[in-house]
């Protein structure tokens, strides 16, 4: 049976043990905070003040560009502008392809698309100073319900797109699978590049009266 003195000499250290656990404890909750205000702070400053190539990047990812689309109206006669908004690039290539990305997409507002559901497209280049290339899969052509009419929208709706929204690309030539085509279905000729047509574009409607 323990003496007083042994259990008093067992309560003091006892009492010690638990007082260094809890420094302990305590000194780790002080490190953790550190460490935390310190990452909190680190973080904040890079947000206020980021480096340049930061800024950048950023900029780049929120920077959008208004462009014109065209698709075809309800009978397939004429090609009716749509709006829409496309990341901004850095040249007329790469805003080129964005542009043709989202003509692929399709319309939002219930116009006609020109291009099928299927359609993928193998890359975007220049060729000389004024005329765009643009080359698609054999999807488009696989998918491609034919037709005059239905060709000269796909023809038409794309080089309208792109010349009616990059200035420096006056033509727009089509290739398929990195080759020259005769034509999409048998219509519309491929073999040379196409220049903007505005007869093909829908008349503006007269304002309403009253």
């Amino acid at each position: 049976m323990a003496t007083k003195r042994q259990r008093r000499t067992d309560s003091v250290r006892h009492k010690k043990t638990k007082k260094n656990k809890r420094l302990l404890l305590f000194s780790a909750m002080i490190v953790v905070g550190i460490v935390f205000l310190a990452l909190f702070f680190i973080t904040l400053f890079d947000y206020i003040y980021p480096p340049a190539a930061g800024k950048q990047t950023v900029a780049a990812k929120k920077e959008r560009l208004e462009v014109t689309l065209y698709f075809s109206d309800e009978n397939e006669r004429f090609l009716v502008p749509e709006k829409r908004f496309v990341v901004k690039e850095k040249d007329a290539r790469a805003q080129g392809e964005e542009i043709v990305r989202a003509l692929l997409a399709g319309s939002k507002t219930g116009l006609i698309n020109t291009f099928p559901e299927k359609a993928d497209l193998k890359g975007v280049k220049m060729e000389g100073p004024d005329t765009l290339v643009v080359d698609f899969d054999e999807t488009v052509v696989a998918n491609h319900p034919g037709g005059s009419t239905a060709e000269m929208a796909t023809v038409y709706s794309l080089t309208n797109t792109l010349t009616g929204n990059l200035p420096e690309i006056k033509k727009v030539r089509i290739l398929i699978g990195g080759k020259s085509r005769e034509s999409l279905k048998g219509h519309v000729a491929l073999s040379e590049p196409f220049m903007l047509n505005r007869e093909l574009i829908a008349p503006a409607s007269p304002p309403k009266e009253g």
